[in-house]
């Protein structure tokens, strides 16, 4: 073999391994999955599932701005501004048992630079109807104005159980009352029951609670029906002594008519009247306002209220506010 045998051999030996290399695909690493954001409509609006579970998360809130007019709302001033931000989550999945539900909500207030704090608004845990940790009492309910005063303390860490059949519930809830200047023991414990259902264009929900450390109680009813252009609310509470539930005044009633002048504007007057004002014998007293609702844009609106509190044998109020808010 001579030399130019030997390399025309060598160099087709290269061509056919060169060959043989580029005639290999290339492979590629496959992507990663993406998985997008789905939405879950079986708990309403605003509800997505958490990516690779079957939990349905919802978020909200609101910034809220306000100034309080009032005799000495800060120090010898008569009007007082604040913030707040309200921060809430809200989770939701499906059990054999029923609906599961998480909820936690963050608040934090800012008055001044030296006056801010953020706290626990509501945390609980809710599974069908029971429902158990820190949150809002049936007593918080009221009208829809800014005049009724049907309730003292209203946010507890409770145990709680709602029965629903349809537009009927009944409920009872055993309330934790610690702290509360109204017990006279430190774990004091209250029973609230409620009662109520929707009949048409009516509503009633008949309230009840029992201190059990100072062995007094409440009883309230309210109901509301779409009369006319608007919607006529009355009230009737009665304590058979000062409790954590209601701590006011022995009896008192309450109305309301809120019209929705237009789209946006809904003008709402209230009256109020007390029996036994601050559980004094013989001392009456009654209060009437004003509150304006409107809606500035989309999750954006404006509230403003003034209101007259006029005692048996003390000087007279003038009390209010004006707010912005924006909820998400």
């Amino acid at each position: 073999m001579n030399i130019k045998s030997l390399l025309l051999g060598s160099a087709a030996a290269l061509a056919a391994v060169s060959g043989a290399q580029a005639a290999d695909a290339i492979v590629a690493a496959e992507p990663e999955p993406m998985e997008y954001v789905r939405v879950c409509d079986a708990f309403g609006a605003g509800f997505f599932y958490i990516p690779g579970t079957e939990t349905c998360l919802k978020i909200g809130g609101y910034v809220r701005f306000q100034v309080d007019i009032g005799k000495d709302k800060a120090g010898t001033s008569e009007w007082d501004a604040f913030t707040r931000g309200q921060f809430e989550i809200d989770a939701r999945s499906d059990t054999e048992f029923g609906a599961l539900r998480g909820f936690i909500g963050l608040r934090g207030n800012a008055d001044n630079t030296t006056n801010r704090n953020t706290f626990i608004d509501q945390a609980f845990i809710e599974l069908g109807g029971l429902k158990v940790g820190y949150f809002y009492n049936w007593w918080d309910d009221g009208l829809s104005g800014e005049t009724d005063e049907l309730a003292s303390n209203t946010l507890f860490n409770s145990v709680r159980y709602t029965y629903t059949a349809g537009a009927f519930y009944a409920g009872l809830s055993a309330d934790e009352l610690e702290g509360l200047t109204t017990t006279t023991q430190p774990n004091n414990v209250g029973i609230s029951g409620i009662v109520g259902g929707a009949f048409g264009p009516a509503k009633v929900a008949l309230l009840g609670g029992y201190d059990t450390d100072r062995e007094e109680g409440a009883v309230r009813v309210i109901a509301t029906a779409d009369l006319g252009p608007g919607t006529l609310g009355l009230a009737g509470v009665w304590a058979s002594g000062r409790n954590a539930y209601y701590n006011v005044s022995e009896w008192a009633v309450a109305a309301e008519y809120a019209v929705k002048v237009t789209d946006k504007l809904k003008v709402t007057p209230g009256f109020q009247y007390y029996g036994d004002y601050g559980f004094a014998n013989n001392v009456d007293a009654w209060k009437a306002g004003l509150t304006l609702d409107y809606q500035l844009a989309k999750n954006f609106s404006a509230k403003g209220t003034v209101q007259y509190l006029d005692p048996d044998n003390a000087t007279e109020s003038w009390t209010g506010f004006v707010r912005l808010q924006r909820s998400f």
